[in-house]
């Protein structure tokens, strides 16, 4: 209560000289230099930044949970039970405002924090967390006051994308104070560094973070924070974890009721003073002139008075160090600036060539819609924002009062984002105003003179912004450095002043303002010569102030300030039928989905869908069960298709069909026996692949289609009827004399007419694409078992022969049947619901 009681005393009296800043600037009038480049009015509208699932952890139950986090245009995290909850339009599980925060991904850094926070002079930074995260890759946001949050995912890609995510998200919740809100916000600002001043605190501060309410319940737990862990932490009991929980869930109850308390009370005050505007206002308006040359009159007397002061203080304290000081920001700064050119310029690029190999406007659409939302992808930044990290300000710290360099940090980053959103838009604009009336046989030249206009305008608004920002940077690091000097010696002096005011003045002039404006006017002018003098000589890409574009286009700003939508424009009505509302639902995030190479998660992580190799097509995954199904386990038999198949659907069926295929499984064997196939005539082989498997052997028994040299003969005999085929019989004989324990097998193949005769040493493990050796089948004549000679035959039970139907095959093969010319060739029909085995 006494805080915000003396912050409102100091606001009250803040408002009414913003206000009279703000309506004196708006008489007299005064612009700022114009941009080159558009700015876009709300870019994010319509739009999110990511979402995704990972683990977080709950201290309500102590355990890890799946959640799905959905980061929307507003840049809060907020948690869901699932995907399937947030599709629907559940509520959330809770809304993280990120203002304050720190994104770590360190187990040893966050224990670092931790321990400085309890000021448990016992505790080391090595001991064991309270928690154990179940995967190396934790994400934690960390906050002095408020709860912390503990997030863990799958892959350091994962890491990265989300740290850089919820990073941006940090960085725009700290950057929530608007500046179009020219009177309320400058009487913040103000009102909040004279609180601080008069506690002593000069400098920066890193926890002016967020919006209003938050800013003052971070200002209200900076002077209670202490008083409750000194008159707390003594008193809790416990192992040091946890006692560090304890501390942390007392300390976030805390937060949030004064945050809820800062938050009405604010909104109170702030009623109060725009309820008490219009009567301020209409007192400035008729008695500016009166006011100004009044607080002229009054501001030459302090001038007089501490400018002998700051005079010394500058030439001793402050001009050796403005080179230093300057040196250090522009260093990491430029380079972050340049490293948003080189990704502005090979995205830019990138849209040219794909504009080349595909001039269509529907393409372009595409590509344009891509790059829109460039500067608000956290990942694509990334490299950019890390340049700036590098800045060290520790050798200022300590003689300037700068607590860390964290403000101008993100300051300078927030600057980068905001360029190259100016330069995506600009060139968005000009590209779209160049598409009217042009062929798009002209359109890569168009784009690339609109591109090179976007790169020279960055270049100007880039230099342009930098100054600015180190101006602004070097007075944030020295006037609280001067004012604490100067302040001992001449605040003493400053209420004297006040009888030289009019009483009908006095709201809207104030002795320790002009004190302050004397104090920054002195040190002004030796900040702009050192930026000047960096300027000239061109250093970092520096333009001087009297550089101006030769090519300004007069007529830019005119140009519309909203997102164009380039995928309903040039995507006309096939594009949206096609995508339909998925298309936009993708196109309306701007971080891309995780994709990872590999086995999906067990858990709803930020992959979209796994990658197509981990998706088995149907056909493999009956592999296994078709191969099982072939073996053998009764005699040769027909096995009729009860259904007829439907249209192949892999591609190893469509190529089945295309060429057959004619599998034979055997036992291992050194010789066949002699057998006949008899297919449908007009049938024909394409191909043909011998597969042999390896089955245990069994008892030696007689096999039906055993034949012995003397049945042999006999066959060759009757077969000697047929005048067809004297030659071959006569060969099969002169063989048979040779040696007539040979078994001899002859295919001859229709198609060709031709012979071809088998090598009697190949072996199914060896053969060429010449001939093949056939096994018996059932179609020869049955004889009377015979002993067994000793020699390896081959069992026609474990004999099969599969033809894929659909295809026509004939084979005629000489058999060891019965002579008879009108059964000299055996014909066996193959119909679509009949196979042959």
């Amino acid at each position: 209560i006494t805080v915000m009681a003396e912050f409102g005393r100091f606001y009250e009296q803040q408002y009414a000289v913003a206000l009279f800043n703000s309506v004196r600037y708006e008489i007299e009038g005064g612009g700022n230099t114009q941009t080159q480049l558009l700015h876009r009015k709300d870019p994010l509208k319509n739009k999110s930044i990511f979402s995704g699932s990972l683990f977080q952890y709950l201290e309500e139950s102590k355990k890890w949970r799946s959640r799905f986090l959905y980061v929307g245009d507003s840049y809060n995290i907020s948690l869901y039970e699932s995907k399937a909850a947030h599709d629907r339009g559940l509520h959330s599980k809770g809304v993280i405002n990120c203002a304050g925060y720190r994104a770590l991904t360190s187990m040893e850094e966050y224990l670092g924090l931790l321990n400085n926070s309890l000021g448990d002079t016992k505790a080391k930074s090595a001991s064991a967390p309270f928690l154990k995260c179940p995967t190396q890759f934790p994400l934690i946001l960390w906050h002095p006051y408020a709860r912390h949050h503990y997030f863990c995912v799958m892959t350091e890609k994962e890491q990265k994308k989300w740290h850089a995510v919820f990073q941006d998200c940090v960085r725009h919740s700290n950057n929530g104070l608007s500046e179009e809100c020219k009177v309320a916000t400058p009487a913040f600002t103000d009102a909040l560094r004279l609180y601080r001043q008069a506690k002593g605190h000069y400098g920066t501060w890193d926890m002016m973070c967020g919006n209003q309410a938050q800013i003052l319940a971070n200002l209200v737990m900076e002077t209670l924070h202490p008083e409750l862990k000194n008159l707390i932490v003594p008193r809790l009991k416990g192992k040091l974890q946890q006692r560090q929980r304890d501390w942390m869930l007392i300390s976030d109850a805390v937060c949030r009721q004064v945050l809820s308390q800062t938050k009405t009370q604010h909104e109170a005050l702030a009623q109060v003073c725009e309820v008490e505007r219009p009567r301020l206002d209409s007192a400035l308006r008729t008695d500016m002139d009166q006011i100004i040359t009044s607080k002229e009159h009054v501001s030459g007397k302090i001038r007089a008075l501490v400018l002998p002061r700051i005079e010394q203080l500058v030439r001793s304290k402050v001009q050796p160090y403005i080179h230093s000081i300057l040196e250090a920001l522009m260093e990491p700064t430029s380079r972050g600036f340049s490293e948003v050119r080189d990704i502005l310029f090979s995205e830019l690029v990138e849209v040219s060539k794909n504009t080349m190999n595909d001039s269509s406007r529907g393409k372009l659409g595409e590509h344009m819609d891509k790059i829109s939302m460039l500067a608000f992808h956290p990942v694509k930044m990334q490299s950019c924002y890390g340049k700036m990290e590098a800045l060290n300000l520790e050798g200022l710290q300590q003689r300037c009062d700068v607590s860390s360099p964290s403000v101008f940090i993100q300051r300078a980053q927030v600057l980068m984002r905001q360029q190259m959103d100016n330069a995506v838009h600009t060139f968005e604009q000009l590209v779209h105003q160049s598409l009217d009336g042009h062929s798009t046989e002209d359109l890569c030249k168009t784009i690339q003179r609109c591109q090179d206009r976007v790169l020279k305008k960055y270049d100007y608004d880039s230099s342009t912004v930098r100054k600015k920002f180190f101006r602004e940077a070097l007075l944030q690091i020295i006037i609280p450095y001067m004012l604490k000097q100067l302040s001992p010696s001449c605040s003493p002096d400053l209420p004297k002043f006040k009888e030289l005011i009019f009483e009908d003045f006095s709201r809207f002039i104030l002795v320790e303002n002009i004190f302050e404006e004397a104090v920054l006017q002195s040190v002004s002018k030796d900040i702009m010569m050192a930026v000047k003098e960096a300027a000239v000589q061109r250093r970092h890409n520096l333009y001087r102030d009297s550089m101006v574009l030769t090519n300004s286009d007069l007529n830019l700003h005119l140009l519309g300030e909203d997102t164009i939508d380039w995928a309903g424009q040039l995507g006309g009505v096939k594009g949206e039928k096609q995508g339909g509302e998925m298309a936009n639902r993708k196109r309306k995030q701007i971080v891309s989905m995780i994709h990872l190479d590999g086995m999906p998660l067990p858990y709803e992580s930020c992959q979209e869908i796994p990658g197509v190799d981990c998706i088995p097509e149907e056909y493999e995954g009956q592999a296994g069960q078709d191969l099982e199904s072939k073996k053998p386990v009764n005699p040769v038999q027909h096995v009729p298709i009860e259904k007829e198949p439907g249209s192949p659907d892999g591609v190893n069926e469509i190529r089945d069909l295309i060429n057959p295929v004619l599998e034979v499984v055997e036992k291992d064997s050194s010789q066949l026996t002699n057998g006949m196939l008899s297919l449908e005539e007009g049938d024909e082989v394409k191909h043909i692949t011998t597969v042999t498997d390896m089955v245990p052997r069994e008892s030696p028994k007689k096999v039906d289609g055993e034949l012995d040299a003397t049945q042999i003969e006999r066959s060759l005999e009757e077969q000697q009827c047929v005048s067809a085929i004297e030659s071959a019989i006569q060969q099969i004989e002169i063989a048979i004399q040779e040696d007539p324990g040979e078994q001899l097998s002859e295919c001859a193949i229709d198609s060709d007419g031709e012979f071809a005769q088998t090598s009697i040493n190949s072996s199914p493990l060896h053969h060429d694409d010449s001939g093949f050796q056939s096994p018996a089948n059932e179609n020869v004549e049955e004889v009377e078992p015979q002993p067994d000679t000793g020699d390896e035959v081959v069992d026609t039970e474990q004999v099969m022969l599969t033809l894929v139907e659909g295809v026509k095959t004939s084979i005629d093969l000489d058999a060891k049947a019965p002579c008879d010319a009108s059964e000299k060739k055996s014909e066996v029909e193959t119909t679509a619901d009949r196979c042959l085995l």
